[in-house]
């Protein structure tokens, strides 16, 4: 598994915040991607979601996580789609291919070598979805696992 120290750009995001189970994503998914088709806005990358704790940490309502996708455009907030700016960030990065359900070794390799490599995390854990699930086999689909870090 390669690991890559890059920074991301400043973007604007239309998201969701959320407490509750995972299988709640697609449905938060497709509202955000509704909110951006129905206001005219062009994606300007692929979806992402960011998660605040893990469901080894507390339970599956309790999960706290926002669903996002960068944009281009000028929109109103509207319902529960906010709209934000992400500042520009430095990240370690690695792709994941696999079903979603079995990505923590690779998130914790990640946080192994920034623990290893002088990294300190200081942010969420955000993984871009690369794949479309709805037609990508579960054993195909590509994830970029990501830490924002500081080099100590």
């Amino acid at each position: 598994m390669e690991i890559v120290e890059k920074k991301l750009g400043k973007r604007q995001v239309a998201y969701i915040t959320y407490k509750g189970p995972f299988d709640e994503i697609p449905v938060l998914m497709g509202e955000v991607v509704g909110f951006i088709m129905a206001k005219g806005l062009q994606m300007m990358g692929p979806p992402f979601g960011v998660y605040f704790n893990s469901p080894q940490e507390v339970p599956v309502e309790e999960l706290m996580y926002e669903v996002a996708i960068p944009f281009a455009g000028e929109a109103e907030e509207e319902g529960r789609v906010k709209i934000k700016t992400v500042p520009e960030q430095m990240v370690l990065s690695t792709i994941y291919k696999g079903p979603y359900s079995e990505c923590g070794t690779a998130i914790g390799a990640l946080a192994q070598y920034a623990y290893k490599n002088g990294y300190e995390i200081v942010g969420p854990l955000m993984e871009t979805y690369l794949s479309d699930p709805n037609e990508t086999p579960e054993n195909e689909l590509l994830t970029e696992e990501s830490f924002p870090v500081i080099k100590k």
